[in-house]
């Protein structure tokens, strides 16, 4: 079954308005990855590394855009555990010290210490690379909306959860908005008060459901990942590895790191160990991770982007209350970017599959979740002297999106329609 759920389960009311059919994505994921390594790191990717839409739709005849809200990830980070870093360095000394490793295996030792040593006293914290990031979203921001982010004293409300990387991120996007604009009226906070919507942890049924993803993705992980290979590349005894080494844990660290080095502007050294199967199979494990952890899944009850349903109230109780122009800020993590995507209908975002080994046919979380990734809805509004509805378009980074209702002038779809129907999703 391949299908937008638009039915929650436990309720007997079904939402049924204008909800649009998932389509499968026209190349497969291992061609893409095979096209693009870095793809392969799925919520580790470097966002200027996943294709962007060079040109948006222009804005439709008679309108302006007047209102732009926005969610948006955290850029490129360390990782954000020390055995992230410590656990191969343990393995590989070991072997090394009792004569296990390849020429190839010790090289790949000097590269994970010199790691290590690098993330001392920074786990989790942002990079450059992520601090680029956002400054090119905001850049881009203010390049393709200049009616908006030009006007005049513009006041734009920027927050952030209290995660120190979030907060640099938020810094970063609006010291482009600041300089494209040197009028604008900044608003920043950064507050716990803000976390019921900003950053909400888990509770009652999608708690519940946390429980089964790790037994499903313990089982899937294991039956992709293949080490063999990449062990004899790292280790010249295999009886050693049998006894020693955990070779698939030991493979999914090391895919981390490899994946993560873009965050450091580092070379491809780590990546190129991996075949592109190997990437592919890899992926595929993280891909599965996040969409039975706070996607649209039918293992776990479809519930799980309902933890954040307090995000899309604020998004449509703020809009409710625009009259003039602004924009509206919001910097947290992929732990919300998806389950909003979801929530919010966004392109493919809240498909549906039964079938996991299926699952990457419509569903790729690097599309939706890489480093820096974001959710922007503008909107439009008739000019001076014009009359029309209030349209809507949504970019999902940075590429138009379909959104759940009909449309004659894709990517713009009419906001009141769109309201009801997010507003029917969250009352029932």
């Amino acid at each position: 079954m391949k299908k937008t759920i638009i039915t929650v389960i436990g309720l007997a009311f079904t939402i049924s308005v204008n909800a649009q059919t998932i389509k499968p994505y026209e190349k497969t994921a291992f061609e893409e990855i095979q096209a693009n390594k870095f793809l392969a790191g799925g919520n580790l990717t470097d966002y200027d590394r996943i294709p962007r839409q060079a040109v948006l739709t222009p804005t439709p005849k008679g309108y302006e855009p007047y209102y732009l809200s926005h969610y948006g990830r955290h850029g490129a980070r360390f990782l954000l555990g020390e055995r992230d870093y410590s656990g191969p360095v343990m393995t590989l000394s070991a072997a090394k010290k009792n004569g296990k490793l390849t020429p190839e295996g010790e090289q790949v030792l000097e590269r994970l210490q010199v790691l290590q040593r690098q993330s001392r006293g920074r786990l989790g914290d942002l990079t450059p690379v992520g601090e680029r990031e956002h400054h090119g979203i905001g850049k881009r921001m203010a390049q393709n909306f200049p009616e908006l982010f030009k006007t005049p004293y513009l006041p734009i409300d920027a927050r952030s959860t209290t995660v120190i990387r979030s907060i640099i991120s938020m810094v970063a996007e609006c010291e482009e908005l600041a300089a494209a604009n040197p009028t604008a009226q900044f608003h920043n906070d950064v507050s716990e008060s803000l976390k019921y919507y900003m950053n909400p942890s888990k509770e009652g049924k999608q708690r519940a459901n946390d429980m089964k993803v790790w037994p499903i993705q313990t089982e899937l992980t294991y039956k992709i990942r293949q080490p063999e290979r990449l062990m004899q590349v790292l280790f010249n005894d295999k009886d050693w590895v049998y006894k020693y080494v955990d070779a698939s844990s030991l493979m999914g660290q090391l895919y981390d790191l490899a994946v993560n080095m873009t965050s450091h502007n580092e070379d491809t050294y780590l990546i190129d160990l991996f075949t592109a199967q190997e990437l592919y199979d890899l992926w595929k494990g993280n891909n599965h991770y996040w969409y039975l952890a706070y996607a649209n899944a039918p293992q776990t009850e479809h519930v799980m982007p309902f933890t954040h349903k307090n995000l899309l109230k604020n998004i449509i109780e703020t809009a409710d209350t625009v009259t003039t122009k602004q924009a509206t800020l919001r910097f947290g993590h992929d732990t919300i970017v998806l389950p909003i995507a979801c929530l919010l209908e966004l392109g493919n975002s809240n498909a549906s599959i039964d079938n996991l080994d299926e699952l990457d046919t419509y569903f790729r979380n690097y599309e939706i979740i890489p480093y820096a990734g974001n959710v922007q809805l503008i909107f439009y509004r008739p000019v001076k002297g014009k009359k029309g509805d209030i349209l809507v378009k949504a970019l999902l980074n940075e590429r138009e999106v379909t959104m759940p209702a009909s449309t004659d002038n894709f990517p713009y779809y009419k906001w009141s329609e769109l309201r009801e129907y997010y507003l029917n999703k969250l009352n029932n």
